[in-house]
């Protein structure tokens, strides 16, 4: 009976530690969660949150075309993680509204991630819809409000120099690479 209720613990103990918390993951992508930042996490925050790794401020000047300022975070040996854009110029109260995700150990649930093809897509996700743009075919996720930019040179050269056509699900090759993967939060 001894040796029973001993393996009911160990076995109890070894579940209860292997369930990480989604919120502790570092790299976990939900539809709030980019690894440790949250949605509602303003710019001000973002020193003490990244303060193990590097945060580079890029704002717009009057040479520069961006039209808006963009933080990227990099890991301490250098490596560059994600590329932030607050949902507010210029106001460092404004939270996080765009994320484009570098790293690959970045990850959904499902496993998608930087380097993921689009095969992934179509096994984990339900597309909500695709806009066809001059270069690119945008795949939005909103169950994880995320979208996916792919060029147009993954595509048939039917569909890369019209942005008229509606380009369907059916029509990109499961084998075509993301250029982007990024997140957004309203």
């Amino acid at each position: 009976m001894k040796k029973h209720l001993l393996a009911i613990f160990t076995l109890t103990a070894i579940i209860l530690t292997s369930c990480q918390k989604d919120e502790d993951n570092p790299f976990l992508i939900t539809a709030s969660q980019v690894g440790k930042l949250k949605k509602d996490i303003k710019i001000n925050q973002l020193d003490s949150l990244y303060r193990e790794d590097s945060l580079v401020k890029e704002t717009s000047g009057p040479m520069q075309l961006r039209a808006t300022d963009e933080i990227k975070v990099y890991e301490k040996g250098g490596e560059a993680l994600l590329i932030l854009e607050p949902a507010q110029e210029f106001d460092s109260t404004s939270t996080v509204g765009y994320i484009r995700v570098l790293d690959p150990r970045f990850k959904t649930k499902a496993g998608l991630n930087s380097e993921s093809t689009f095969k992934d897509i179509v096994e984990n996700y339900k597309i909500s819809r695709i806009e066809n743009t001059i270069s690119s075919a945008v795949v939005f996720l909103d169950e994880i409000n995320a979208y996916i930019t792919i060029d147009k040179k993954e595509l048939p050269s039917s569909l890369r120099y019209d942005t008229d056509t509606k380009i369907r699900s059916s029509q990109i090759p499961d084998d075509a690479k993301f250029k982007y993967f990024m997140i957004y939060w309203d």
